[in-house]
C-alpha cells in the first residue's frame, strides 16, 4: 500500500481534485502505528475518505497551506506525538538541539504550540472550513491549565487556535462519526453530541443539563486552590463509563467537554493496528537520513492501550485513560510474523508492550459497569484489595511471539509495573521474564524513595521496589545471568524537599547505582502533578505542597543524584550544607563527598559575649552545626 499524498501532483495522480481531508502535523510524516497521524489518516482511508498528509508545513508563509487547496471537508491538525514545547525546550527551557520526529533529527521545523499556530492558518486561510484539532497536545490543554514555559495560566487551546472542535484522547471513533455527519452536511457547529470531544458555545446560546462545572478560566487564574479545584474535577470525570459532561466558562463563552468516548473494543483495535501500513517514514525523508523516531518503535508491538496505574507526574490517565484494553493474541502474533519479514529484520522484536507493558486485563471486576474509582489509585501506596493479578495471558503470548520462526529474541522495553508484578503469587512471568525478555537491562520506574515524595508522585513506597529488587537479582543469579536494573530516578518533583534529595541520594549510594542521566520534573499540561507544582496545593487534600522552585535548588536536587561526578561538588556541598547533613562530607563509609570542613559562622564580639556560638571546643561545632 502506497503512502498517502504529501504532494498535489500525487493527489491528482490518484484521481482526487481535491481530499476530503488535510491532516497537518507537526511532526514527518511515519506511516506506523505508533504514530497518531498514521491511524487517523489510515482509519479514514479504510472508511473510503481521501485524506492528503501536510507535515510540517512552514507556518511563515501561506504556500504550504494552500498546497492541496482547500479540503472537501475539513482540516485535521495535531502538533505530533508529544507537546511541541517539550519537544522544542528541556526542563530548563532551553532549546533543544535534535528533534528525534523531524527528518534527520533536525529541531525547528514546527511551532511553538504547533496546534494553535496551524489552527489559525488554516482557519485564516479557509475560515469556512471546519478545524478539528486532536493529538497530545490538544488533548492535554483542553480545559484551562498552566503553560510552564509562560509561566502562567492558558485558556483551552480551543479559544486560543480559533478550531471548532476538540478530539481528545485517542480519536479513533470521533473521527469516524465527525467524518460521516460532515459528510451528510451537517455543520461542523452543530456536531455538539459526539463523546471525546469539547466546543465553545456563547453563552447565551448555552442551554443547562446536567453537568460538572469547573471553576471559571479567570477564577483558575487569580486563585491557586480554584485552579486545584478544577484540576480534581477533570481528573474525576476522565472517565467513559461513569463520566459527565463537563463545563469551564471563558469569558462570554463556556467550553463543555462531552464524556470520554469509550476505548476501542477487542475487534476494533484488532481492526486499527492491522491497517494497511506502511511501516516506515516517507521515501522523501531518506536523502537526510530518515526519521529516527523510527527506530525505537520499528521492531516493536503495541498490545494495550490505558493504564489504571496512573502516575500523578504521567499524561496517560488524562489522554488514553486508566481502563486498560487489548489487543488480541491473533492479532498480535499476525504483527509478530509480518515483521520478520522486513528485509531489516534481525530477529529481534524490541517490545511487545504498551503504556505499561503487563497489563493485559482491567484491574479489578467492577470496572465494567462502574468505572474506575474517582480520586483512588490500584497500586498506589498500596494494591487495592479489589486488585486483579494475572499474568498468564500476557505470558502466553510471549511465548508463541518467541517461538514464531525468524524471532531469537523477544525483549520489553516499554514498563514493567514492578509493583503490580508483586503483587501476583505465581512468580512464572517472572521467572520468565528474566530468562527470556530482558536485553541486559531491565528498566523500571521507583521513580523516589522517601514515602511523602511518592505519595505526591502517586507512586508505591519503596519497600515494594526493593522486594521487587531483591527476587530480580535471586532469579538472574539462579538462571546464570549477569543481568541489571535501570531504576528511574526523578528529581524536584513536588513534594521533594533538599532532604528528600540526599535521602535519595544515599538510596543511590547504598544500591551502588551510577545514574548516566538524570530526569527532573517536567511540568506539563494536564497532570495533577503539574497543578501541584503551580498551586503549591495536592488537588485531592487541598494540603499544602512543597515545591522547589529556582534553579538552583533544582540544580542541587539534581546534583545529589550524581553526586558521584567530580563536577557536581560544589553544588554537593552546598546542598548537604543547607540541609544540615554535614554529616555526609567526608571519608567515612556513609559519605557522599569528600571536601573541606564547613564553614564556622562569623563571630561578632557582641555575639561571642552573649554566648550565641558554642565554644570551638565543643563537638558540634567540629561537625558543623549550627544553632
Amino acid at each position: 500500500m502506497a503512502f498517502l499524498p504529501i504532494t498535489k501532483e500525487e493527489m491528482l495522480a490518484r484521481g482526487w481534485d481535491a481530499p476530503d481531508f488535510v491532516l497537518v502535523t507537526g511532526d514527518a510524516y511515519v506511516d506506523h502505528p505508533t504514530f497518531g497521524t498514521a491511524i487517523i489518516s489510515r482509519l479514514l482511508e479504510h472508511y473510503g475518505y481521501h485524506v492528503a498528509i501536510l507535515s510540517q508545513p512552514d507556518w511563515k508563509t501561506d504556500r504550504d497551506f494552500q498546497r492541496f487547496g482547500k479540503p472537501k471537508l475539513a482540516f485535521l491538525v495535531n502538533a505530533g506525538n508529544i507537546d511541541s514545547m517539550v519537544a522544542h525546550y528541556t526542563v530548563a527551557r532551553n532549546r533543544r538541539k535534535t528533534d528525534a520526529y523531524s527528518p534527520g533529527n533536525r529541531p525547528g521545523l514546527r511551532p511553538d504550540r504547533a496546534v494553535t499556530v496551524y489552527s489559525q492558518k488554516c482557519k485564516t486561510l479557509y475560515p469556512d472550513v471546519p478545524v478539528i484539532i486532536g493529538g497530545l497536545e490538544a488533548s492535554l490543554r483542553r480545559f484551562a491549565h498552566y503553560d510552564y514555559w509562560a509561566d502562567k495560566v492558558h485558556p483551552s487551546v480551543l479559544v486560543d487556535s480559533g478550531a471548532d472542535l476538540i478530539s481528545y484522547g485517542m480519536g479513533e471513533k470521533q473521527a469516524i462519526e465527525i467524518a460521516k455527519r460532515l459528510l451528510d452536511g451537517e455543520p461542523v457547529a452543530s456536531i455538539t453530541d459526539v463523546r471525546g470531544t469539547c466546543y465553545l458555545v456563547p453563552t447565551r446560546d448555552y442551554r443547562p443539563g446536567p453537568a460538572v462545572e469547573c471553576p471559571s478560566y479567570e477564577q483558575v487564574c487569580a486563585d491557586k486552590r480554584a485552579y486545584a479545584l478544577s484540576c480534581r474535577k477533570q481528573q474525576d470525570e476522565q472517565d467513559a463509563v461513569r463520566g459527565k459532561r463537563v463545563i469551564q466558562r471563558h469569558g462570554n463563552q463556556i467550553l463543555v467537554q462531552n464524556p470520554p468516548m469509550p476505548p476501542l473494543t477487542q475487534k476494533e483495535l484488532d481492526e486499527v493496528y492491522e491497517l494497511p501500513y506502511e511501516r516506515t517514514y516517507h521515501p522523501c525523508y531518506e536523502k537526510v537520513g530518515g526519521v529516527p523516531a523510527i527506530q525505537e518503535v520499528e521492531f516493536s508491538i503495541t498490545h494495550n492501550r490505558g493504564c489504571f496505574g496512573a502516575c500523578n507526574f504521567c499524561s496517560i490517565a488524562f489522554h488514553q485513560g486508566r481502563a486498560v484494553t487489548t489487543r488480541s493474541e491473533e492479532s498480535v502474533l499476525r504483527e509478530a510474523k509480518l515483521l520478520t519479514q522486513n528485509p531489516h529484520f534481525k530477529g529481534y522484536i524490541h517490545d511487545v508492550g504498551g503504556p505499561t507493558a503487563n497489563f493485559r486485563h482491567p484491574s479489578c471486576k467492577k470496572q465494567e459497569k462502574a468505572g474506575l474509582c474517582p480520586g483512588k489509585k490500584c497500586l498506589a501506596p498500596k494494591a487495592c484489595p479489589a486488585l486483579q493479578v494475572d499474568h498468564r495471558e500476557y505470558l502466553d503470548l510471549l511465548r508463541k511471539v518467541r517461538a514464531l520462526p525468524g524471532v531469537k529474541k523477544v525483549f520489553i522495553r516499554s514498563g514493567i509495573r514492578f509493583d503490580y508484578l508483586m503483587e501476583d503469587p505465581d512468580d512464572t512471568f517472572f521467572r520468565e521474564l528474566v530468562q527470556h525478555h530482558v536485553s541486559g537491562q531491565l528498566k523500571v520506574a521507583p521513580e523516589h524513595c522517601t514515602a511523602r515524595v511518592l505519595d505526591c508522585m502517586g507512586k508505591p513506597h519503596i519497600e515494594t521496589y526493593l522486594a521487587f529488587q531483591k527476587r530480580f537479582f535471586k532469579l538472574t543469579k539462579e538462571i546464570g545471568k549477569e543481568q541489571y536494573l535501570v531504576p528511574y530516578l526523578m528529581s524536584s518533583h513536588p513534594g521533594s524537599t533538599l532532604k528528600d534529595a540526599v535521602e535519595l541520594a544515599l538510596f543511590i549510594k547504598k544500591n551502588h547505582l551510577h545514574p548516566e542521566q538524570v530526569q527532573d520534573f517536567y511540568p506539563t499540561p494536564g497532570t495533577i502533578s503539574t497543578c501541584m507544582f503551580y498551586t503549591g496545593l495536592d488537588p485531592y487534600t487541598m494540603k499544602e505542597v512543597y515545591v522547589p522552585r529556582t534553579s538552583k535548588e533544582k540544580a542541587m536536587q539534581r546534583a545529589l543524584m550524581q553526586y558521584f561526578i567530580p563536577k557536581n561538588k560544589p553544588l554537593v556541598l552546598e546542598a548537604l550544607k543547607l540541609a544540615g547533613r554535614t554529616d555526609l562530607i567526608g571519608r567515612g563509609e556513609n559519605c557522599l563527598v569528600w571536601g573541606p570542613a564547613p564553614e564556622a559562622p562569623q563571630r561578632k564580639k557582641t555575639d561571642a559575649k552573649r554566648g550565641k556560638y558554642p565554644s570551638k571546643n565543643k563537638p558540634e561545632h567540629r561537625r558543623g552545626k549550627r544553632r
